[in-house]
């Protein structure tokens, strides 16, 4: 009986997420951030096909694309409100430099639509665009805590 990794991550994943948004108190706060989230299990998807941590499935890393586009769609309108909560990682440069945060967004849509899921080798070569993307993004507009 073959058994796949990855249930138990998407389980784990929004389990995870779940108690991270419980203390939350502003629901446009978490609503971004559940936008958020969904980004990173189909990011983590798609990474862990590309790493050799979950085996390689076209379908899946196109339903994990699919996902991510419509993620990705939702970045700009979540943000647009300037809401904050003490537990959100949003900078609050997203708002004082909102057309450099739109751009990062933009580029991440831009990287998604270009990723190839139909083989390995061009799901691994898509993948540096979107990671760049995120990374760009994270680094100016993301609090780390």
């Amino acid at each position: 009986m073959k058994i796949t990794a990855l249930p138990l991550v998407l389980t784990l994943g929004l389990a995870t997420a779940a108690l991270a948004h419980e203390g939350v108190s502003d629901p446009q706060v978490k609503s971004r951030m559940m936008v958020m989230e969904e980004i990173r299990i189909n990011m983590g998807a798609i990474g862990g096909m590309a790493k050799g941590k979950l085996p390689f499935d076209a379908k899946k890393a196109e339903t994990a694309k699919t996902k991510l586009l419509k993620a990705s769609a939702k970045v700009q309108p979540a943000f647009k409100p300037a809401a904050q909560d003490p537990a959100s990682e949003a900078a609050p440069a997203i708002w004082s430099d909102w057309d450099g945060f739109s751009a990062k967004a933009v580029a991440m849509d831009v990287a998604l639509e270009a990723l190839d899921t139909s083989s390995l080798e061009s799901l691994k070569a898509g993948l540096g665009a979107i990671g760049q993307s995120c990374g760009g993004c994270h680094k100016v507009y993301r609090i780390k805590k």
